[in-house]
């Protein structure tokens, strides 16, 4: 298997991303494609004394920004490592791309170089959000679309529930919609048309979920549209980073509670960890024809080895022709009910 590594995506590239390659390249046996500026990359692999032979270099003179449009970069960047590396996966040339460059970029690239999965209306960014004392929950939209119709809703669940049992292991995952309360009357027209379709999949609908049950792991898969799901997403990361500091400055005021804080010292560590996205691999687009994780865009090396680490399986359990097949047995299941009723 090959994974192919946007080498310049992100704010930390290329150094934090060839490190974390390396790192990745001792673990595995998979071949990592790193795509970039070759002379920084070879530089970079020197510093790192990397002395394997699972890393190549496939050189792009380009590089996407973070300031850059993204529907101009794509088509004016052709030789950018991020449009490079998704004509390589489809070219088949690869088997996933992890990449920690411009989100939409991405997005948009991953829909107009691979394409969408038939049946699929809008590709979804799915992102892994961590629950309190339980393992951690998949958030579909994370952000690629700030509206979304009912069918977008049910596609998200549909894709989540897929991703969330081949990649993450979890078998039978309970998915819930993100909404004002848990009764089925509740919300807008979109959240009520939405709850009706997901009842009626082949997937383990648990109905609403409120906002404030989300962080408690109310549910395995958690479907919302991109605004709301970027807003759960950064509001959940400034509490938890606001709570860690104040209990750290807590622990810091008096002998007494100094003394505590050490002892206390490991589930704090631990506590931390949890909400620390360089541990959880990416995020993966799905709905388009290709294996896809975004990392974010400050991500560390631990971050980037983490993510080609956590994206095999994605590739390897054949996911994106497994949604593809759902998609189209839930058209055929659509159609059959509409014969029915007519």
């Amino acid at each position: 298997m090959r994974i192919v590594l946007d080498g310049m995506g992100g704010d930390n590239a290329p150094r934090e991303t060839v490190k974390g390659a390396v790192e990745a390249a001792e673990v595995i046996n998979d071949e990592i494609c790193i795509v970039g500026k070759r002379e920084l990359i070879e530089e970079e692999l020197k510093r790192n004394n990397f002395k394997g032979n699972n890393i190549i270099i496939v050189n792009a003179d380009e590089v996407i920004t973070m300031e850059d449009s993204p529907v101009k970069a794509i088509r004016r960047k052709p030789d950018s490592s991020m449009v490079v590396g998704l004509n390589l996966l489809k070219e088949k040339r690869g088997d996933v791309i992890v990449s920690g460059g411009n989100t939409g970029a991405l997005v948009v690239g991953s829909r107009m170089i691979l394409g969408r999965i038939e049946g699929i209306d809008r590709p979804v960014l799915a992102s892994i959000y961590p629950c309190l004392g339980k393992p951690a929950s998949l958030l579909v939209d994370a952000g690629a679309s700030s509206e979304a119709k009912a069918q977008n809703l049910l596609e998200y669940g549909l894709m989540g529930s897929i991703y969330m049992e081949k990649v993450l292991g979890r078998k039978n995952p309970r998915v819930g919609l993100v909404n004002l309360g848990v009764e089925e009357s509740k919300g807008t027209s979109v959240t009520k048309d939405a709850y009706k379709r997901l009842q009626q999949a082949s997937i383990n609908f648990v109905g609403n979920v409120e906002a404030r049950e989300v962080p408690n792991g109310a549910c395995e898969v958690i479907v919302c549209d991109g605004f709301v799901g970027n807003v759960i997403l950064k509001l959940t990361e400034g509490m938890a980073w606001s709570i860690l500091r104040l209990l750290k400055n807590k622990l810091m005021e008096t002998i007494k509670a100094k003394v505590a804080g050490l002892m206390i010292k490991g589930q704090l560590t631990s506590m931390k960890a949890e909400f620390d996205y360089n541990e959880y691999g990416g995020a993966p687009i799905l709905g388009v024809n290709g294996p896809v994780i975004k990392i974010h865009g400050s991500s560390n090396h631990d971050a980037v080895k983490n993510a080609i680490i956590k994206s095999i399986p994605y590739a390897r359990e054949n996911v994106v022709d497994i949604i593809r097949k759902s998609m189209l047995d839930t058209e055929e299941n659509i159609e059959e009910d509409e014969e029915d009723n007519f």
